[in-house]
């Protein structure tokens, strides 16, 4: 493997130590709605983020709120002895992929069939926290000088 792609891969490692994700696969959800849903709680603090999801009338409403708590249960895993109140955890990445499509059939008239196409979807929820870890990273090189 090439230094390039090791620093890469290093890289990647730490990003991930950061930011804790959950992942819905094959939601029986079209991707376009579950979109809607996703573009609302982008950015958002987790706590705004579930009372957004948990008072929409949508129905993948319920779906995405039990991803983000996954997703916040993967957080808490990994930090034990920190509140989530002080954390000020932030959704910070929302996807939605298309999955498989289930092809049906669907009886028309004058013995025609109609093809009805039953799409789903896969979601990744990324929380990271709200601060950047770029101004830390300043300071430290500010104390050192």
């Amino acid at each position: 493997m090439g230094a390039r792609k090791r620093n890469r891969a290093d890289q990647l490692k730490e990003a991930r130590k950061s930011s804790y994700t959950a992942i819905l696969r094959n939601c029986p959800t079209s991707p376009r709605k579950m979109r809607l849903l996703a573009d609302l709680i982008r950015g958002v603090e987790v706590s705004k983020a579930l009372d957004l999801l948990k008072f929409n009338p949508k129905e993948a409403s319920n779906r995405l709120e039990k991803l983000v708590l996954s997703a916040i249960a993967n957080w808490q895993a990994k930090n034990e002895n920190v509140r989530l109140e002080e954390s000020k955890l932030v959704v910070k990445e929302v996807y939605v992929e298309q999955s498989r499509t289930l092809k049906r059939i669907q009886p028309a008239p004058q013995g025609r069939a109609y093809r009805v196409r039953k799409r789903s979807n896969h979601v990744t929820v990324v929380l990271g926290s709200a601060t950047p870890q770029v101004e830390k990273v300043q300071v430290t090189e500010e104390t050192t000088n």
